[in-house]
């Protein structure tokens, strides 16, 4: 009976302390990006965006506007067989999403959108 009763002092010490994290944690803006997509899309999305010529073209023919860039760099996936991740000094990513897909060459400052796929 005495593991019982210390294995149900360990679930409530559990289930306090994860309302616990729960509560403070609410409010804040804490996002957990472990994975390859999530650390390479956040990356790209923190940085300073730029559009290429050709993208802007593109961007204005089919009225896609910076918001639905914004959308597809925060839902999107990132096609790692497309992309060059190791190409120095500016990785190249191909970010694909439903409708459009992008081409983002990212600098250790600035992310270009180069292309834009429309599907």
């Amino acid at each position: 009976m005495q593991l019982l009763k210390r294995i149900g002092f360990y679930m409530v010490g559990v289930a306090l302390g994860t309302l616990a994290v729960a509560f403070f944690w609410k409010n804040k803006k804490v996002t957990f990006d472990y994975g390859m997509d999530a650390r390479t899309l956040k990356s790209i999305r923190i940085k300073k965006r730029l559009f290429s010529e050709e993208a802007q073209n593109t961007m204005q023919l089919h009225k896609i506007d910076t918001a639905q860039i914004s959308y597809i760099l925060k839902k999107g996936d990132v096609s790692f067989g497309k992309s060059k991740p190791r190409k120095r000094p500016c990785a190249e990513y191909y970010v694909t999403s439903e409708k459009l897909d992008l081409y983002v060459i990212r600098c250790d400052s600035t992310a270009t959108i180069d292309k834009v796929f429309v599907k």
